[in-house]
């Protein structure tokens, strides 16, 4: 079995769209968790009038999860898997929904936005911190960044949940579904060597947000799947 690199994930994702919606249904909660990190986006009523960046958009669960906590927003959405994307515009959406095909770090955007999701994104990044500079100069001054976020190094508790997890559902169902357990062990494997929540606190914070906090979300997955938040200074920093 072949270890993937970050480099190797979004192909490895183009071969498993096609069953990525399914997999994800069998974990439940998944897309209320994603809700609930998309209202603390703080997006003001409907949405209207005001743009959210969506990177690692993936067959559209977190562009779903934004419409359904602000229906009139505008949502840039944005992943480097062709065909996870493919998956996604296959989707019917209002027209405030534009897909972008591009790798996070070659993002070519004009802000400013007033807000960016990231869902499951960070921990597949090669180079993070340079990519967190980069969304924070696309932010509005004071908008907010939010990751929804694996994060369990800190707890050995939620280190053993996650494992059992992936152990006995995540990498059985993809290799069931898919044939390739190897995109599935390198979920698993990254997330065990991913930043505890208090370090990725401390990187969105080096890399000039502030009021940054997190909190895990809740449901059966409480301490193992997280809701960071940091805003973009007032007065935009050199």
């Amino acid at each position: 079995m072949t270890r993937l690199s970050a480099a190797e994930v979004p192909g490895s994702f183009d071969d498993a769209a096609r069953d990525y919606d399914r997999l994800v249904g069998l974990n439940p909660g998944y897309h209320r968790a994603l809700r609930t990190s998309a209202r603390a986006l703080g997006l003001r009523g409907s949405g209207a009038g005001q743009r959210v960046l969506d990177l690692g958009c993936g067959t559209g669960a977190s562009t779903a999860a934004l419409l359904a906590v602000a229906p009139d927003v505008e949502v840039v959405a944005v992943d480097a898997s062709a065909g996870m994307l493919a998956r996604a515009r296959a989707k019917r959406w209002p027209d405030t929904v534009t897909f972008v095909h591009s790798r996070v770090e070659d993002l070519d955007a004009h802000g400013p936005f007033d807000a960016v999701f990231a869902a499951y994104l960070v921990r597949n990044l090669p180079d993070p911190d340079a990519t967190l500079r980069a969304v924070r100069g696309l932010l509005a001054p004071g908008a907010r960044l939010v990751l929804h976020e694996y994060s369990v190094r800190d707890s050995p508790l939620s280190t053993a949940v996650w494992t059992a997890m992936c152990g006995l559902v995540v990498v059985p169902a993809g290799w069931l579904l898919t044939g390739d357990r190897s995109l599935y062990t390198y979920l698993w494997r990254s997330v065990l060597r991913f930043a505890g929540a208090s370090a990725l606190r401390d990187r969105l914070r080096r890399e000039g947000f502030v009021g940054v906090r997190s909190r895990p979300v809740p449901g059966w997955q409480l301490g193992v799947v997280h809701t960071f938040v940091g805003l973009a200074p007032e007065r935009a920093r050199s």
